[in-house]
């Protein structure tokens, strides 16, 4: 009977893990809303963007500091985005993200945002602007890694045969410089031609025809290039594995996993993947080998370890005691001589406070001292037996 109601349990439980995926599939389908989010900036606040997300952790963009802002031509001053309606969660940053507001949580998206400085900022639902915003136009992202000598690089992109540009003027929109080499700007989706040119124009690719999709081209000195649609960086590191030995009491326990600084993500939501049973007692998750900073958690992310620093490009192992109480390791450690030298610690402190017992009780005897020495010793043993069976049940 037992196995038939552990089959069942096993079932229904599959059953809903799949409805809970069905209807994650299902969100992320239809969830297509948008609304038109405004901010006003102070004027030193150069390339406004936005980092979003909504209450469960969901993020609106991959990666800090979030998604730039568009000036409105009709409204000068104002800034636009169009934000997912579920992120109603929002900090606003600029300059390269080294100034920011405090994290705003909104009734709608659909709002128009005042930042005079970074600890003070106004809300408001009613129109601030006039005209109509500009509609939603679907981007991707273009990196480029071009030769020294090519300063300031810009993107121009058009839709071939029909010429339509993305941008109003030759040399196209300014590329943003990244710590990691690379330079990046978004074209709207309708584009299938770019060249990647610097020292104003000066100096360029030919026409590089693409797929509308994230880009990584890669530009020489004279102009030769080549371009993949994986980061080439990333792409040459292998996966690796994170095990863990986590709390008892951190139940399902989950990894979260990213790349410091850039805030490059490996999973999509909060509070990461689950992990997996593993040997020898460890729990697993195989993870891009570009990760840096790991966090592990449990109970549906309501515990969970600091920010832990890691070596990319190398197999992880974590034993967790605690939020900060944590040891990392590139080799796996001995979980099992770990655990018998903490237990030899226990039974040597009990022996110690038994003892001291022992000597207290002997130095306020009465003349029924000896007898009542012996009892102590033999309640004292008894407590020894009852944890011994403690700890064998345990196992």
């Amino acid at each position: 009977m037992g196995k038939y109601l552990k089959r069942i349990g096993t079932f229904f439980t599959m059953l809903l893990m799949l409805i809970a995926l069905w209807s994650m599939t299902a969100m992320a389908a239809t969830d297509t809303d948008r609304n038109a989010f405004y901010v006003q900036v102070p004027a030193d606040w150069e390339n406004p963007c936005v980092w979003a997300w909504d209450s469960d952790g969901n993020n609106a963009f991959e990666a800090w500091p979030g998604e730039e802002m568009e000036a409105d031509p009709e409204n000068e001053g104002w800034y636009y985005i169009w934000l997912p309606s579920f992120a109603n969660h929002v900090i606003v940053n600029a300059n390269d993200g080294s100034v920011q507001t405090e994290e705003q949580i909104l009734d709608s998206n659909a709002a128009w945002m005042t930042v005079k400085a970074a600890d003070t900022v106004e809300v408001t639902y009613e129109k601030q602007t006039s005209g109509e915003t500009p509609a939603y136009t679907e981007k991707f992202t273009v990196h480029a890694k071009v030769d020294e000598s090519w300063e300031n690089p810009c993107l121009w992109a058009w839709s071939a045969p029909d010429g339509t540009n993305a941008f109003e003027a030759w040399p196209g929109k300014a590329m943003k410089a990244g710590e990691d080499g690379w330079y990046t700007a978004k074209a709207p989706v309708f584009v299938n031609s770019v060249i990647i040119n610097g020292n104003e124009g000066s100096v360029q690719t030919e026409d590089i025809s693409i797929d509308p999709a994230e880009v990584w081209i890669t530009v020489e000195a004279d102009g030769t290039y080549d371009f993949s649609y994986t980061d080439p960086d990333k792409a040459a590191v292998a996966d690796i594995t994170v095990q863990v030995s986590a709390p008892a009491d951190w139940e399902s326990p989950c990894l979260w996993a990213w790349s410091a600084p850039d805030g490059t993500n490996a999973f999509a939501s909060w509070p990461g993947e689950a992990l997996e049973e593993g040997e020898n007692g460890w729990l697993q998750k195989t993870v891009p080998g570009w990760i840096n900073s790991v966090i592990v958690n449990g109970n549906d992310g309501s515990v969970q370890t600091t920010d832990i620093s890691v070596e990319n490009g190398k197999d992880i192992w974590l034993v967790i005691n605690g939020p900060e109480d944590y040891t990392v390791s590139y080799e796996e450690p001995e979980l099992a001589a770990e655990t018998e030298a903490a237990a030899e610690e226990v039974t040597e402190a009990e022996t110690a406070e038994e003892s001291e017992a022992v000597e207290e009780a002997k130095e306020k005897s009465s003349p029924a001292g000896p007898i009542a020495a012996v009892v102590i010793v033999a309640v004292a043993g008894a407590g020894i037996g009852i944890a011994a069976k403690k700890k064998k049940a345990g196992k």
